[in-house]
């Protein structure tokens, strides 16, 4: 099914849950950001590829050793969150998109908006994060 949206289109709360012009939503603006971060990952590959450090200086070629490998580590990290949205991506298509993995209740648009990976309301998050806290060793 094709859903059109209109240009200015934000998902409310008073529409129905995850309908399919809110689903399509959120399906754009979880693939623009894979793009956006597949990009981004080209350009530094690209940078990476450019050849070795040339810097003749010791201290300069140090400094340029950390921005690659700061910048390796953002790619990872960047890596990782492209995974997260893949399997956003899988849940829109599933039909489990937007709603808590532990509880089965409706996450909030709100929190959506903020975090379109997120699969846990706000309540599940919280409880999982003071659980996290209880049981670390320190």
């Amino acid at each position: 099914m094709i859903v059109t949206l209109p240009p200015d289109y934000r998902p409310t709360e008073s529409e129905e849950f995850m309908n399919p012009m809110m689903l399509e939503y959120f399906r754009r603006r979880l693939l623009r950001w894979r793009a956006e971060l597949l990009a981004e990952a080209n350009a530094t590959l690209a940078n990476l590829q450019d050849g070795g450090i040339l810097e003749p200086d010791l201290t300069d070629r140090a400094s340029v050793e950390t921005d690659r490998a700061l910048e390796l580590r953002t790619r990872d990290r960047a890596r990782k969150l492209i995974a997260k949205i893949d399997a956003a991506l899988e849940r829109v298509e599933n039909g489990t998109y937007g709603y808590c993995e532990e509880t089965g209740e409706p996450i909030t648009i709100k929190r959506l908006e903020a975090r379109p990976i997120a699969t846990l309301s706000i309540e599940a998050q919280e409880r999982h994060e003071r659980m996290e806290k209880t049981h670390r060793d320190d």
